[in-house]
């Protein structure tokens, strides 16, 4: 396990801000129950903190062939849905929602080359509401696989989620499992696979990134 390099510098806010916290109770007063209540609080807040950043060692399962889970969580949506970005097709799509004590790294889904990415600005609904997907501040990835299929992936900021971080660039030759980037706090992530692929999960099934297979194409 290690802690995502992109977060380093919040949790050494959360850190300081937190030890400002502990200091200035113990020198400006002096209801120890108060102090140690916050103290101890305070601790599990940085140690949950860790754990939300962190990027877990996973056995890889996907391939060019099978699309694993870009991100821990829970599946919501299971639909038929018209990509209008970028695919400009029909395509089946499953969504898995993220809370906050999920990790949200975020990893590859399938094996190939990127041949799309943007970022784009927006609200921050609640990340599992149908609406979210259109409207909030989200990122659009698509892989091309060694056969020619199509995956399309896109990372939803939710109410909470304020920074979304994705090291797609077009061309760049990926593998399914490797990290992808990361969402800070509550979101959703939302795959998109050509009409013939076999779904592997159904509403309500608990996700592991890299190791639980959505579909295989």
């Amino acid at each position: 396990m290690r802690i995502d390099r992109n977060s380093y510098g919040t949790l050494a806010l959360v850190f300081l801000l937190s030890a400002l916290v502990v200091l200035c109770l113990f020198l400006f007063t002096s209801v120890a129950w108060l102090q140690w209540s916050v103290t101890g609080f305070l601790l599990v807040f940085c140690v949950w903190q860790l754990s939300f950043f962190r990027v877990p060692r996973r056995k890889q399962m996907g391939s060019g062939k099978v699309v694993t889970s870009a991100a821990d969580g829970k599946v919501v949506i299971i639909d038929r849905f018209f990509e209008q970005e970028f695919l400009q097709r029909e395509c089946l799509r499953i969504c898995v929602y993220m809370n906050f004590f999920d990790v949200h790294a975020n990893f590859w889904p399938v094996s190939g080359e990127v041949t799309y990415h943007r970022y784009h600005p927006g609200k921050h609904l609640l990340a599992f509401k149908p609406k979210a997907s259109e409207v909030n501040e989200h990122t659009t990835t698509c892989i091309r696989t060694p056969e020619g299929k199509d995956v399309l992936f896109r990372q939803h900021a939710g109410t909470f989620a304020r920074r979304i971080v994705n090291y797609a660039k077009p061309g760049m030759q990926v593998k399914a499992g490797a990290q992808c980037g990361i969402i800070k706090f509550g979101s959703r992530m939302d795959v998109f696979l050509p009409l013939d692929a076999e779904i592997k999960v159904s509403l309500g099934d608990l996700t592991v990134a890299c190791e639980t297979i959505l579909a295989t194409l």
